[in-house]
């Protein structure tokens, strides 16, 4: 069974678009519910509308490599909106869905590409081996194919 743990959005860009600059200090809000728009990305989110067929309208992320992260690099504190991801999923193996549709709480998306960790999130977990660790393990970059909510729970 598949469960959306946590929701997030920013309404800015606190590492993309700075590469050589300092980072940015725009909050993850937590959210209970998230609008997607097909096509468009989610309603208030840094992303929205950010270029056409953007690859990255939503970004998922599954608890259990939170979990194994900060268990492995003992980050006791870390919460998960560290990781700038939109949908913190359990029971969802996100490489799987590379390259196919699937469909969460009605919602249907098609899976891009990984969310590839970069050298920010060192710094947004406070641990100089977050990005090594990350790799091949970032997350799920993806396009909304239908508008609809998404719930926690």
């Amino acid at each position: 069974m598949i469960e959306i743990e946590h929701l997030f959005m920013s309404p800015g860009h606190n590492y993309f678009g700075h590469h050589a600059k300092p980072a940015a200090n725009h909050l993850m809000l937590r959210v209970p519910t998230v609008d997607c728009v097909a096509g468009r990305g989610i309603a208030g989110d840094r992303f929205f509308d950010h270029k056409p067929d953007y690859n990255g309208q939503i970004t998922l992320f599954a608890t259990e490599v939170f979990e194994q992260l900060c268990a492995e690099l003992g980050l006791a504190d870390a919460d998960a909106g560290a990781l700038r991801r939109n949908v913190v999923t359990r029971g969802m193996e996100l490489n799987r869905f590379i390259g196919r549709e699937f469909t969460l709480q009605g919602v249907r998306f098609v899976g891009t590409e990984e969310c590839r960790p970069c050298y920010w999130m060192n710094s947004s977990l406070r641990n100089p081996t977050a990005e090594t660790w990350l790799k091949g393990r970032g997350g799920l970059r993806a396009k909304i194919l239908s508008s609809g909510p998404l719930q926690c729970g």
